[in-house]
């Protein structure tokens, strides 16, 4: 069974003040994507870099997810330390992941440098970090996703098959 690990960071959700959109949409958008079964482990943690840490090696080590995606604390603010609890936890960073999801971002806005989305990898599980706006989770999840199934292959992780008609996953043609 393929697991995917979905965290949403922020201190308002986790404290229910306001419901966990950034989540739902990310599960959402990988119910559209994937033919392949799934199951998710599902998080909500405030903006707390132990914590978001502690989540993510629970999520990679203990529940084997081969994928984590985060929604939000990618922003400049003080309390945005998801790039940063990602690097604490990740051996090998992967910046093309952020540099394109920015670069998708700044068709929409100009803030979008702003952002400091990142991707890397914990032993055999991706992690990428996703902005907090449903809107931009979605733009975002569009640009990179095409790419996440031949790096979860790379990882020696569960061969992950796309709905064609959504989302067409690249893999080079000697993979």
């Amino acid at each position: 069974m393929i697991r995917i690990g979905i965290i949403n960071i922020s201190d308002r959700a986790s404290k229910g003040i306001y419901p966990d959109t950034p989540g739902i949409t990310i599960a959402e958008t990988l119910n559209e994507y994937l033919k392949s079964p799934w199951e998710k482990e599902y998080a909500v943690v405030p903006d707390e870099q132990s914590i978001i840490e502690q989540t993510m090696i629970s999520m990679a080590d203990e529940k084997e997810c081969c994928l984590i995606i985060t929604s939000g604390g990618t922003g400049p603010a003080e309390r945005d330390v998801t790039p940063e609890a990602t690097e604490a936890v990740c051996d090998k960073m992967m910046p093309g992941f952020g540099e394109l999801m920015r670069a998708r971002s700044l068709m929409y806005v100009p803030t979008a440098i702003l952002s400091r989305q990142t991707a890397g990898i914990r032993n055999k599980t991706l992690i990428v970090n996703l902005p907090g706006k449903p809107k931009s989770i979605r733009e975002c999840l569009d640009a990179v996703f095409p790419a996440i199934p031949y790096c979860i292959d790379l990882l020696e992780g569960p061969f992950i098959e796309c709905n064609e008609n959504v989302m067409k996953a690249f893999r080079p043609k000697t993979a």
